[in-house]
């Protein structure tokens, strides 16, 4: 598998390691995985790639990767 290097802010990796120390990812890798995927199904809804933008480089008519992403975790929590 191909290895990529990126950067996060420290309180983005300190929630990466909540989620693995909570039991819900294995790993902080996982979490990456998920949500790339959130972001490749975002990048597919219709309008995503519209171009129209909001003044904050938001996607207007839609949540944003990361409103997807905290959703997700949400429904993931209660489910478990």
């Amino acid at each position: 598998m191909p290895m990529v290097t990126v950067s996060i802010s420290p309180l983005q990796a300190a929630d990466i390691r909540t989620a693995v120390d909570n039991g819900d990812y294995a790993s902080s890798s996982e979490v990456v995985r998920e949500a790339l995927r959130l972001w490749d199904a975002a990048r597919k809804l219709d309008g995503y790639n519209s171009g129209m933008l909001d003044h904050d480089g938001a996607h207007l008519g839609g949540k944003c990767v990361a409103d997807m992403f905290a959703d997700h975790e949400a429904e993931h929590r209660r489910s478990a």
